[in-house]
């Protein structure tokens, strides 16, 4: 659990697995959820597969310790404290983890909901190598934010709360970019603690991700 310092002296903690002899790092971006038992998996599953992998803990401003679960209750209070929050400085807290696992090669940044976003944020100014974001909600209104790396999207075509009009208007500005829309999924498609999982759409998503994070930078490529 090391302690991260984004550029203007705030302090934040993060969740870091470092595996012997990876080359390449993923920093997971948190949903409003706060880094809770889903994403620690999520940080256990990409250190397995042989990345370090690191989730800084995004809502340390405005409250430490944020672990909630995937009901109205959760929703509420995290939405509540994600209106502490404002977009550069969670930005600069994603650069602090980003900073930390450089040494080890090539950083991608994953973010999921909320995160999905930031990927996005991220991939427009931080010195990272991909961005892969999961249901962005706010891809749309920050879509004239170009991305200076990577990008690959990933969106439910049965998202209540992602207007498809939106993610389409990404797609005319950005052709080039992957932009996957899954015809079966949800929201939080990929959050196999939500009710909205849905496990072919996530299993397909991963294995884009993975190629794409491979077809980036060799040092991405997984041995086997």
């Amino acid at each position: 659990m090391p302690t991260l310092t984004s550029t203007d002296g705030h302090q934040l903690d993060s969740y870091e697995v470092d595996p012997e002899g990876a080359t390449a790092s993923v920093v997971v971006i948190q949903e409003i959820f706060g880094i809770n038992p889903h994403i620690r998996s999520v940080v256990d599953r990409f250190a397995d597969l042989g990345y370090r992998a690191i989730a800084p803990a995004i809502f340390d401003r405005v409250e430490r310790g944020v672990e909630l679960d995937y009901n109205p209750e959760g929703i509420e209070t995290g939405r509540g404290l994600l209106g502490g929050l404002n977009w550069d400085d969670s930005v600069n807290d994603i650069a602090a983890a980003v900073a930390h696992v450089s040494d080890t090669g090539p950083v991608a940044v994953i973010g999921y909901c909320y995160g999905g976003s930031l990927a996005w944020l991220a991939a427009h100014s931080l010195p990272i190598t991909v961005a892969v974001g999961y249901y962005g909600g706010q891809v749309p209104d920050f879509k004239e934010r170009t991305p200076a790396v990577p990008t690959m999207l990933h969106f439910g075509a049965l998202d209540q709360s992602i207007p498809l009009d939106g993610v389409r208007e990404v797609i005319d500005l950005y052709p080039a970019m992957p932009v996957h829309i899954y015809d079966e999924a949800g929201h939080g498609f990929s959050c196999d603690a939500r009710g909205s999982y849905h496990a072919d759409s996530a299993a397909l998503a991963l294995e884009r991700t993975l190629a794409f994070l491979a077809s980036a930078d060799s040092a991405f490529v997984l041995d086997g």
